[in-house]
């Protein structure tokens, strides 16, 4: 008589069967998993995003500076043109480390003037100081454009190259054998707009306090103008 032996699964013969393991992928292997095409154009952007951040920092903090004014240096230098203290006024703007204080130097310099040649004197001072304060700016603006730019050429590699994969193929095509083409394509285009985003936004934020300088010191200037009409 034959007996029939029927083995069944334990807890622990449960417990021995694998299981699918989650693999994630960190920041560095998903930048160096695009191969040599990818990687060249990351490190351009990363290099690009560097030069964006510190041009942002570096201009943020001058026009921070070029922002601030003393709310008595007007009423300062009106006391001594009116009393006829031109080169105390001249004195006070020299130690006045600000755009305006560099406009209202060169008015005063040439008080007894035409008041048109007093008015070219302070506009061409002016356009120097908004052209120091704008320094820089076309670069994070050509940024700002650049990087979307040079990640699309990331994804145009990629693709070639998942398609250079599947020709050689020869009909035996697999997920791995495109991911390197779909990593490139995929990373560079993210990497890119993120790093044009960050320069546009700073771009804009930049104009923005240049534009405000910028009134700013036309009224002063229009101030002083005002000023030399006043009787003494």
């Amino acid at each position: 008589m034959h007996t029939l032996l029927q083995i069944t699964p334990t807890g622990t013969d449960l417990l021995m069967e694998e299981e699918p393991v989650e693999k994630t992928l960190s920041i560095i292997e998903l930048v160096t998993s695009g191969g040599l095409g990818g990687q060249l154009i990351m490190g351009v952007l990363f290099i690009l995003s560097i030069i964006a951040i510190y041009i942002f920092i570096e201009r943020l903090s001058a026009l921070k500076k070029a922002s601030k004014e003393d709310e008595n240096f007007m009423n300062q230098i009106r006391d001594h043109v009116l009393a006829g203290r031109l080169d105390e006024g001249v004195k006070l703007c020299q130690h006045t480390d600000s755009p305006i204080a560099r406009m209202l130097e060169k008015g005063i310099s040439r008080v007894g003037k035409p008041l048109n040649d007093i008015s070219a004197a302070i506009e061409n001072t002016g356009k120097l100081e908004v052209y120091r304060m704008e320094n820089n700016l076309a670069t994070l603006a050509t940024i700002s454009g650049a990087a979307p730019m040079i990640g699309f050429l990331g994804t145009v590699i990629g693709m070639i190259v998942a398609f250079h994969e599947m020709a050689n193929a020869g009909g035996q095509i697999n997920v791995e054998m495109l991911s390197k083409g779909i990593y490139t394509a995929m990373t560079t285009t993210v990497a890119g707009l993120v790093v044009g985003i960050i320069a546009y936004m700073g771009y804009n934020l930049l104009v923005t306090r240049v534009s405000k300088v910028v009134y700013k010191m036309e009224a002063r200037s229009t101030e002083f103008l005002d000023l030399l009409h006043e009787p003494v």
